[in-house]
């Protein structure tokens, strides 16, 4: 039975991967909730791929904002949202045509937008994107 946990696990795990590389690019999908969430599965599925979740580049800096703070860097939350309203807005005025269409993704847009708002964000100086020049005394 344990096996069958921790392979369901993994499962989750990389699906959840999936959606978040599909939130990179689609709008409607938020990137971060299942980063973290694929980031769980992995932790009680396979110590494997939870270390290349946290190795990786693009998604290992937010996971571990997210262990450490509970919260995300401003400049991700501000990228987030605005690429969220540019592409849906893009979508509702130039590629749909009905209305309850374009409602529905209004209200996915908002509520999306109200997620993100809502996390708390990472005070300044503890922004792990922050790029610190050479000889600055605060890296």
């Amino acid at each position: 039975m344990r096996r069958v946990r921790r392979v369901v696990f993994q499962v989750l795990g990389g699906l959840f991967v999936g959606l978040a590389v599909l939130g990179i690019v689609l709008p409607v999908l938020p990137t971060t909730p299942f980063v973290l969430l694929a980031a769980v599965c992995f932790a009680r599925g396979s110590e494997r791929a939870y270390q290349w979740l946290l190795d990786n580049r693009v998604f290992g800096p937010v996971i571990r904002e997210w262990r450490r703070s509970r919260s995300l860097p401003l400049r991700v939350k501000v990228r987030a949202i605005a690429l969220l309203l540019l592409m849906i807005g893009a979508t509702i005025v130039f590629f749909v045509d009905a209305l309850w269409m374009r409602i529905l993704l209004g209200l996915i847009a908002a509520g999306v937008t109200t997620f993100l708002v809502r996390i708390p964000t990472t005070p300044v100086e503890r922004d792990p994107f922050e790029v610190v020049p050479d000889g600055d005394d605060r890296a």
